[in-house]
């Protein structure tokens, strides 16, 4: 269902620098970089599928539109959109009890951000009372982590939860499964196989490398949201606002 929440929430090239891309990225050997030839969690693009970049061929299927994500839609999936001002945005897409948040971010043209994101998210995690292993997975490396049940407290109980990183040409893909699919299982290869059909849409225009790609609701959900609003404010009685019967949810939080 679309509906909308508000929740807080708890995250030209210079002579003297021809080894440069347009965005300050490394090119290494004046040698120009070409779509679909990133490097996905150590796995060659194409060898074991997706996610996608936008630059190259990838199988049709229905995808939501989210700005610099298309996340496919199904019947065992519902979507959500969280946009915090302070945290950037990310796309939550839920199956059962188990979720996956997924981050895009802007990289250099060459070279990887995995490697050390992981080890970031591995101090992270040991500073907050948890602890963490990196394991090979569907995607390459990948970090298992057992962090608090809840933020900041240790005593609370720890909880299973996994990071994936995909690096992409001039994106970097960032999953975090929790729940049941934090332990891996028949869940999270349902949650996997969304992540591997996902497109990314870098787009051409200068973003610094770790920054957050926009997203965005979709034209029809914005509009839906506008008319619900409208419809509110004439009867604040009525609940039934949603004009779709079925589909994946969008949350909005600021």
């Amino acid at each position: 269902m679309f509906r909308r929440r508000r929740d807080y929430p708890q995250e030209p090239e210079g002579p003297e620098e021809s080894n440069r891309g347009p965005y300050g990225e490394e090119l290494g050997d004046g040698e120009p970089f070409q779509p679909g030839s990133g490097v996905r969690g150590g796995v060659p693009p194409g060898q074991q599928g997706g996610p996608w970049d936008a630059g190259e061929r990838y199988p049709p299927r229905d995808r939501v539109d989210l700005g610099s994500l298309h996340v496919p839609v199904g019947p065992e999936h519902e979507i959500q959109l969280v946009m915090a001002d302070q945290h950037g945005a990310w796309v939550t897409v839920k199956h059962g009890e188990s979720e996956m948040q997924i981050q895009a971010f802007a990289a250099a043209r060459r070279g990887a951000l995995w490697d050390d994101v992981r080890a970031e998210i591995a101090a992270e995690v040991l500073g907050a009372g948890g602890r963490s292993e990196e394991v090979p997975g569907s995607f390459g490396i990948e970090l298992a982590a057992q962090v608090p049940a809840e933020p900041g407290q240790p005593a609370s109980g720890l909880r299973l939860v996994r990071f994936v990183g995909i690096d992409g040409p001039r994106w970097f893909l960032r999953g975090l499964f929790t729940g049941p699919a934090g332990a891996g299982g028949v869940t999270a290869s349902t949650l996997e196989e969304v992540l591997r059909d996902v497109v990314v849409v870098r787009g051409e225009h200068p973003v610094p490398p770790r920054e957050i790609l926009e997203l965005r609701l979709p034209p029809e959900a914005q509009q839906a949201f506008q008319e619900q609003a409208a419809g509110a404010g004439e009867n604040k009685f009525r609940t039934d606002l949603n004009p779709f019967d079925r589909g994946p949810e969008f949350t909005e939080t600021r």
